[in-house]
């Protein structure tokens, strides 16, 4: 059983009268990371999930009358899949506000649609926390830094789902993440936003995870899928806010030359990635493009999740001239920029001289596999 890093902090980010809402994936460890607080919790605790007919009806109807009585001898309320709920946000307002002291916990696996309908309603009444895969620094902090180099190869193909980490053959494995791609991977969107169309999905995801690390034509994508710039550009948008990939925009501010109105896409795990192409191959079977793709996106997630769970307030952006000149990632923070590089190799490029000129309270580092472990952890 790995510790994940909220283990000990949710007691921190539980509040009375307010909601804990926890995002994430499919199958990350939301549902256990709150059943196991649970185990020691002293109060009275409900427990339910978004599919519970009999939940929905109690809080669908909104009424105080209702609402109130049903929920009023409990400290905590745990609801599970609470995106499954019609109005829920309204329904947990009304909770909150009229029930002194009460605790409340929601989970969910899709944010756009979980948040649409928390979001308003709970404005100053909730409190929220990203789960991810396992993380680097969560492997680090229980097994120690010789564990994440040691399977960093592993990481890269089959990712860090919970249940991969747990399985030690590759057979497993692949069978693990296929299952995800098959079963949960796209389940909030074809439920939530009432799409039918799956194959199309997965056929734009395939297209995406070929292009890791370069600017995406939105354009070239919807002729290549016989799709309308209009539906590819939603369909992103979607799986973007089901936590499959995450958007990284160009930066731009002094410099005609510097590209800023196009996208890259990364993968929030690599196994998922590998899963949607189908290819589970081992590092040295890949061409040298494919692995610094794979090395990309796995910098690129960690970092991610250290900034999520460190709370290292950042904008992200990569940075390109159109004369080629380029940085992975660009981080803006505390008023500087800190620009990354990723190097499979040993090789140690020059900086791009016009971009520290041009933005001269910044830096740059190269991060390969000789330093990236604190870049990561």
């Amino acid at each position: 059983m790995i510790t994940r890093f909220y283990s000990s902090r949710i007691e921190k980010n539980l509040h009375s009268n307010k909601v804990l809402v926890i995002y994430g994936p499919r199958q990350v460890g939301k549902t256990t990371l709150i059943k196991n607080y649970l185990k020691n919790y002293k109060g009275r605790v409900y427990q339910s999930t978004g599919e519970d007919a009999a939940l929905k009806d109690i809080l669908y109807s909104e009424k105080f009358s209702t609402i109130i009585p049903f929920f009023s001898d409990y400290d905590l309320l745990f609801i599970d899949e609470a995106q499954k709920i019609e109005n829920i946000g309204q329904s947990l307002k009304i909770i909150v506000d009229q029930i002194p002291g009460i605790k409340i916990i929601a989970t969910g696996s899709s944010s756009f649609d979980l948040s649409n309908k928390i979001g308003e309603p709970l404005v100053g009444r909730q409190n929220i926390l990203k789960l991810f895969p396992i993380s680097a620094l969560e492997i680090k902090n229980q097994f120690g830094a010789v564990d994440v180099i040691s399977q960093l190869d592993n990481y890269m193909i089959f990712g860090s789902y919970p249940e991969i980490i747990n399985l030690k053959g590759k057979q497993q494995q692949i069978d693990y993440l296929s299952s995800l791609r098959d079963s949960y991977l796209l389940k909030d969107i074809l439920e939530l936003a009432n799409i039918r169309n799956s194959k199309k999905i997965l056929d734009l995801l395939k297209l995406v995870a070929h292009q890791i690390g370069q600017e995406v034509s939105i354009q070239e994508l919807g002729n290549n899928l016989d799709m309308s710039k209009n539906t590819v550009e939603s369909y992103l948008d979607l799986l973007e806010k089901s936590f499959i990939i995450f958007n990284i925009r160009g930066f731009s501010k002094n410099l005609r030359k510097e590209i800023s109105k196009t996208s890259r896409y990364y993968f929030f795990d690599n196994g998922v990635r590998n899963a949607i192409i189908n290819n589970f191959n081992p590092l040295n079977l890949r061409s040298g493009k494919e692995i610094v793709q794979l090395w990309e996106n796995y910098l690129f997630i960690e970092r991610f999740k250290k900034q999520e769970y460190k709370k290292i307030t950042s904008n992200n952006y990569f940075w390109r001239t159109w004369d080629q000149k380029e940085i992975d990632l660009v981080e803006e923070r505390e008023g500087k920029l800190f620009g990354y590089e990723f190097k499979w190799g040993n090789k140690i490029p020059k900086p791009p001289q016009i971009f520290l000129d041009t933005y001269p309270n910044s830096s740059y580092q190269i991060i390969n596999k000789e330093n990236y472990l604190q870049f990561i952890t």
